[in-house]
């Protein structure tokens, strides 16, 4: 536990060259916090907010966003990842929200996981961000390779591991992992030969299947 609080604290100090979060670096309700976090599944960070920007450009509630065709927000969000599932996902959810909770995005993990195209990792992340309830950790790939690779856990999937992670970890930790993960993770502990000489959590890390590394 010592060490885990060590990393976690080094990281929190350490800056990397990222670009922010759409979600963190200018929404501003739980409704964009959500559609936000779907846009961003299989794509990179700066083409997530530029689609997030144009999409709430357009329509920036559910009431408005339900108004459009989903041709209309395909065209927006491209060229994000899988934008025509996303597009009709998006179509869905707006109407799910004005229908059943009368325009207000659901505030849990399992109402939110009824929504079509949102998994539990986008859940976690609206009820972090856009709720302010901590009550998970998201695990996204980053997460799950580096707290194997540091031998926290040893886990499979990534469901498993954030069972592992809240056993592990006080849930005053909870809210940064993923951040400070990703950011990790695409600019030091990448998947393939990490950049371990110049890592700032080297000395804490058992490097479990690293073969090569830089």
């Amino acid at each position: 536990m010592i060490q885990t609080t060590k990393v976690i604290n080094i990281l929190r100090k350490t800056r990397f060259n990222t670009i922010p979060s759409a979600s963190l670096s200018e929404i501003n309700t739980t409704f964009k916090v959500l559609i936000s976090c779907i846009l961003s599944l299989r794509t990179k960070d700066s083409t997530t907010i530029a689609a997030s920007r144009r999409l709430f450009q357009k329509a920036s509630n559910p009431y408005k966003m339900s108004k459009l065709n989903a041709r209309t927000i395909s065209k927006l969000i491209y060229p994000v990842g899988f934008y025509r599932t996303k597009a009709n996902n998006i179509k869905d959810i707006c109407d799910v929200i004005i229908t059943d909770y009368k325009g207000n995005v659901p505030d849990s993990i399992n109402k939110l996981m009824k929504l079509k195209g949102v998994g539990r990792k986008t859940a976690c992340i609206t009820m972090m961000y856009g709720f302010k309830k901590i009550e998970c950790i998201p695990v996204d790939t980053h997460v799950h390779r580096i707290s194997n690779r540091l031998g926290w856990v040893k886990t499979k999937k990534p469901e498993e591991t954030e069972l592992a992670l809240m056993k592990l970890l006080t849930n005053d930790y909870w809210f940064d992992l993923n951040r400070l993960f990703v950011s990790f993770g695409q600019n030091i502990c990448v998947p393939i030969s990490p950049f371990c000489s110049v890592c700032p959590v080297n000395m804490y890390c058992k490097k479990v299947n690293v073969v090569h590394s830089r």
